[in-house]
């Protein structure tokens, strides 16, 4: 078994300050590669290999993987059996447009089936081009197409990715800075975020309010937003800094879009695929949303593919209205199907939950106390712990300090939000107890010496 070494002793070595050979190819990059580059700036890893929840680095080091490919790796690192079925597959086909085939008639047959049975009868499935972005371009091609109408109503603290229509409905406002003619007519209204409550309300009457405000303006004959073509919405709000949506306020914006016919879209990119512990995460808000985008978990693997599913009420569209030449991946099919066999034979569901209740458990006990950790929240195995600012250090600093103190101990852990200020975690659905505690240890060992170290600041 893998383990993690977060003694004292073991920090000397400093895992967040790259070996000699990893510091070769970091700095190849920084010359070479385009300055969009991200990941590496904050977690200088090099990569030599992986297996399940630990990768290790160029050097040698051993790290637990906490950000999983951006939450792809639904099974970790080069699960065998994946493995097997994609080396198979290579022998008979890997690339196939939207040709029918065996293997592509069986991963859309089981994707169908993960839907739950009050629509299943009622879904199309669409192939889009290999990325979560390019479904959510399809989805608002779809909806414009089949209402006629142009408008689409996003949310404050969204992101659909960074294409051009996708970052047009991303609500953080750096990414577009000089772009200009972006796609007109989004609208964002407030999302039920309710730790820094939209409407400065109390968090037990902020979610349903937000809804009622998107209600309210949708009514409104002087509201100012004419009726959309669609509604996105995100059920957890990865990259805004993990915050799974109130119940209510997800009630609410599916009511009112039914009510109005407004076709309600859920960007499942990032929580669909067993990732909040249903394959959808939907499923546990108990709404039928008319179409369903799904990119990052599908192959188990990280192999690209992404679909939408959607109400064959919508499908109005003609030959060639939206198509992509890598839109037939027939490796990622395969590993698909494989990932669902694994996925039910194991419970993974189960773990899922059961995995996310033991790190929620565990970072509430470790930041009891804390003057660092404002808040901890999460929704299976997407979790988020917002940073307070301390003595002369902001939310953003402190978030940084704590990713770097996770680092230097073994642990890759993501920062996103407002701010850059919640530290999120991206297990795969296969984490064992055993790792997750390691993880914990690691978090809390590092709390703490964030905030020894931030206080000894503020002594000075």
């Amino acid at each position: 078994m893998t383990t993690i070494d977060v003694s004292e002793s073991a920090v000397e070595q400093d895992l967040s300050v790259p070996g000699p050979l990893g510091r070769v190819l970091l700095e190849s990059q920084a010359a070479n590669e385009s300055n969009a580059r991200t990941y590496p700036r904050k977690l200088p890893v090099a990569i030599d290999r992986a297996s399940g929840s630990y990768i290790t680095d160029v050097d040698g080091r051993v790290y637990i993987d906490f950000l999983s490919g951006a939450g792809v790796l639904a099974l970790g690192h080069n699960h065998p059996e994946l493995i097997a079925t994609v080396q198979e597959q290579l022998t008979r086909l890997t690339h196939g447009l939207d040709f029918p085939t065996p293997v592509r008639e069986e991963f859309k047959r089981r994707q169908l089936s993960m839907l739950p049975e009050s629509i299943r009868d009622d879904m199309k499935i669409h192939f889009c081009g290999p990325t979560g972005g390019d479904g959510v371009e399809a989805a608002v091609k779809l909806c414009k197409k089949a209402t006629g109408r142009g408008g689409v109503i996003a949310f404050q603290g969204s992101y659909h990715g960074s294409s051009h229509a996708a970052m047009s409905l991303t609500s953080e406002t750096q990414p577009k800075e000089g772009l200009h003619n972006l796609l007109p007519g989004v609208h964002f209204a407030p999302f039920a975020y309710c730790h820094r409550c939209p409407l400065n309300l109390k968090p037990d009457s902020c979610g349903t309010r937000c809804g009622q405000l998107l209600t309210n303006t949708l009514r409104d004959t002087h509201g100012g937003v004419p009726k959309p073509a669609a509604i996105i919405l995100e059920l957890v709000q990865g990259e805004g800094g993990s915050i799974p949506a109130p119940v209510e306020f997800v009630r609410e914006i599916a009511r009112e879009a039914k009510a109005q016919d407004i076709p309600l879209i859920v960007d499942e990119v990032q929580t669909g695929c067993g990732r909040t512990g249903t394959w959808f995460a939907f499923e546990q808000y108990g709404i039928e949303p008319d179409v369903i985008i799904a990119s990052k978990g599908l192959s188990g693997m990280g192999l690209p593919v992404s679909i939408i599913l959607y109400n064959k009420r919508l499908d109005t569209w003609t030959p060639g209205s939206h198509i992509g030449t890598f839109r037939g991946n027939n490796l990622a099919f395969a590993s698909g199907v494989t990932y669902l066999d694994v996925l039910e034979r194991e419970h993974l569901l189960d773990n899922v939950r059961t995995r996310g209740e033991q790190l929620l458990d565990g970072l509430r006990a470790a930041a009891l106390g804390s003057s660092i950790v404002d808040d901890v929240r999460g929704l299976g195995l997407m979790i988020g712990v917002e940073m307070r600012g301390f003595g002369g250090a902001t939310s953003s600093e402190v978030a940084l300090r704590l990713q770097r103190a996770a680092l230097r101990r073994g642990l890759i852990l993501e920062i996103g939000g407002r701010e850059d200020c919640v530290v999120r975690l991206l297990p795969p659905l296969n984490i064992t107890e055993h790792t997750a505690g390691e993880a914990l240890a690691v978090i809390t060992a590092a709390l703490r010496s964030v905030e020894e170290d931030l206080t000894e600041v503020v002594a000075q």
